[in-house]
């Protein structure tokens, strides 16, 4: 690719010919170059304007004193590891596709947590082994259960819609403790060990941030009710792992159904791999072949905001809260 001095929106991720031209015609005034980040050169990062998508490989052309860049469209909703500091200091806006992703990871939720209630996990496994095996005992059901969904925004509210649909009770942890519609009762983050003694299905879907840092650990697994299920579809690192496997050992969870952990990949020896009550997924749950169709309207309705002179709106993220 060679150096362009024309006004740049360089995307990092895959488009349709229809989306490519829907960007070109909201900014006709922007020259708007694809490439796989690999593979895209540096200097042509340092020339755009707009960044659609983040690689750590383009940070130092991002942050080159001589950058143009001015705005990142972030094509996750998840922003923690991405160099905000230094982001905040160039004055560069930064917005999240927060959103997107409530319809696949609200599905994942509810398949993970099915996967144990159902047998369904445990018939997986007699399945490679050619048993056929049935529950020792009568199967359960989530309808009546109460459920606590910890971290609402949008994924959260979309859980509660579905969870609520089940017949479930919702109970929901929010910094705002502001109300949402089919969450029974909300709890600021304070409330944390009160509603954990509630509920029967514990949904971590916290971002990760110095404040939520192992907000689950010892202490946080010593409030849940005995026998709860756990499941993570938020950042690996808002969980301490070695607690997590001390309940799980212990009793106190019955199950865990993981999709996010502290490292990854999980490393081949890891204790949680051997564990019957563990229903591990590779970070899969936001996963969804309708992705792009659902962050470009963001990023056109941002991009209007941005063409008119005013600072993006959307999804905003705010550096001093890191969300």
């Amino acid at each position: 690719m060679s150096r362009t001095t024309s006004r740049t929106i360089v995307c990092l991720h895959h488009l349709t010919t229809e989306q490519e031209a829907q960007i070109r015609e909201a900014a006709p005034e922007f020259k708007l170059i694809l490439g796989k980040a690999k593979e895209i050169d540096p200097a042509i990062i340092q020339e755009a304007e707009i960044l659609i998508g983040w690689s750590r490989g383009l940070e130092a052309a991002a942050l080159h004193e001589n950058s143009k860049l001015r705005w990142i469209q972030s094509w996750s909703a998840g922003i923690d590891k991405m160099p905000l500091e230094q982001l905040a200091d160039r004055n560069i806006v930064l917005t999240d596709a927060s959103g997107v992703h409530a319809i696949p990871i609200t599905e994942m939720i509810f398949g993970l947590l099915l996967a144990h209630t159902r047998y369904i996990h445990t018939s997986g496994q007699h399945q490679w082994q050619r048993q056929w095996s049935p529950p020792a005992s009568e199967l359960g059901e989530i309808r009546g259960k109460t459920m606590l969904i910890v971290g609402v925004g949008e994924i959260g509210s979309e859980t509660a819609r579905i969870a609520s649909s089940f017949g479930m009770r919702v109970l929901g942890i929010r910094r705002s403790g502001k109300s949402v519609q089919h969450v029974d009762h909300m709890y600021t983050m304070d409330g944390l060990y009160d509603a954990l003694a509630q509920a029967d299905v514990i949904v971590n879907i916290l971002p990760y941030t110095e404040e939520t840092h192992h907000w689950f650990d010892e202490r946080a697994f010593q409030a849940v009710k005995p026998g709860s299920s756990f499941i993570n579809v938020g950042r690996g690192s808002t969980v301490k792992t070695k607690a997590l496997i001390q309940a799980l050992e212990q009793g106190t969870l019955a199950y865990a159904g993981l999709d996010v952990f502290e490292e990854e990949p999980l490393p081949a020896e890891h204790p949680l791999w051997s564990m019957d009550n563990v229903l591990i997924t590779p970070h899969i749950a936001g996963s969804t072949d309708r992705y792009s169709e659902r962050v470009l309207p963001i990023f056109l309705e941002n991009l209007q905001d941005y063409i008119k002179g005013q600072t993006p709106q959307r999804n905003y993220v705010d550096y001093s809260k890191k969300y």
